[in-house]
């Protein structure tokens, strides 16, 4: 497999009233064609702008890329011409947004988007775009797709709504697949049916997926690989199994433990983390986790630490070794 996106160094910044806020600060990461990659952490960490940004979506102003670049296909995706990006958001890269309702046109029919996107991303005439959406909504197991695209979204359950949003993002039969959160306002039945959908669809089409959650336990089942994120750092990075089975940074260890597990005795507690994350309008001189966390040391509250590899395929910024509680 080869290399389907790398970004480097990605800095964004918000330019608001109360000060500069330092939503992304130098991330760094790759993925390889037909991978899926959990990006995981807390509300506010700049997982979505993360992504938003690569494909310059955060309004500007007051948002700005400061630094990095966004490698698709060999071309940054952060200095193409916008027609240029144009063709490939929608075409090579799909996304599905946080919350269908609000993603959707409330005034058009289902139809009408799916085949909007068809007819603005390749040659096919009116006739040709209705059949491949029938073939999109079967695709993605939505019950009497002919009758289904004459409906309007609020005519839709929030199932079938996101589940309507992944026909749309898979019109063009894309190489990647960014899901943004896509089960937050599900259901938990539904959740699993969902997450069991982006299973079937990557084996199927084999795309890879970028799915953004907060939700660990979404993770473990649909992922490859894992990359952590706190205060708009990312601070591990490892293989699914890896991670839940020996978490090396303290903020993983910590999500982990404000867990529901089955392999816990039924009598055990979870145990929430302590504090509140950093204010974002300062930037971080020592580790942003430091005033949260169980190992921190003189070290952390000085100097923040970089994301090292220690393993193949495992990284880490930490100046602490979590398993012996001593510094790394």
């Amino acid at each position: 497999m080869g290399t389907l996106l790398e970004v480097e160094g990605l800095r964004v910044r918000f330019h608001t009233t109360e000060g500069v806020v330092h939503a992304v600060n130098g991330i760094s990461y790759s993925m390889q064609e037909g991978e899926t990659v959990a990006l995981v952490g807390e509300s506010g960490c700049g997982k979505s702008v993360s992504m938003m940004s690569i494909l310059r979506l955060i309004p500007c102003p007051p948002g700005e890329v400061a630094e990095g670049r966004a490698l698709f296909g060999r071309r940054d995706l952060l200095q193409l011409e916008e027609a240029e990006l144009e063709r490939i958001r929608g075409g090579q890269i799909g996304m599905v947004f946080q919350d269908p309702m609000t993603s959707l046109n409330p005034v058009l029919t289902i139809g009408r988007q799916i085949t909007e996107t068809l007819r603005a991303h390749t040659s096919s005439d009116a006739a040709s775009a209705r059949t491949r959406a029938l073939e999109l909504l079967d695709m993605v197991g939505l019950p009497a797709a002919e009758d289904r695209l004459q409906d309007y979204p609020h005519q839709f359950s929030g199932g079938m709504r996101q589940r309507a949003m992944i026909a749309m993002a898979l019109a063009c039969s894309p190489k990647l697949l960014i899901a943004d959160e896509p089960t937050t306002a599900l259901d938990v039945t539904i959740q699993a049916q969902i997450v069991e959908l982006a299973l079937q669809l990557r084996e199927r089409l084999g795309m890879a997926i970028i799915w953004i959650t907060h939700d660990l336990g979404v993770v473990a089942g649909l992922a490859d690989r894992v990359l952590v994120m706190y205060a708009g750092y990312l601070v591990e990075e490892a293989p699914v199994h890896e991670l839940f089975a020996r978490p090396w940074h303290p903020y993983t260890l910590s999500l982990l433990a404000a867990l529901p597990r089955v392999d816990r005795p039924r009598s055990s507690r979870l145990k929430p983390i302590p504090g509140s994350p950093p204010n974002l309008l300062a930037e971080a001189h020592g580790c942003p986790f430091a005033p949260r966390c169980d190992f921190v040391m003189d070290r952390c509250r000085t100097e923040n630490p970089p994301l090292v590899q220690i393993e193949a395929g495992r990284k880490l910024a930490c100046w602490a070794n979590v398993e012996t509680g001593q510094p790394r």
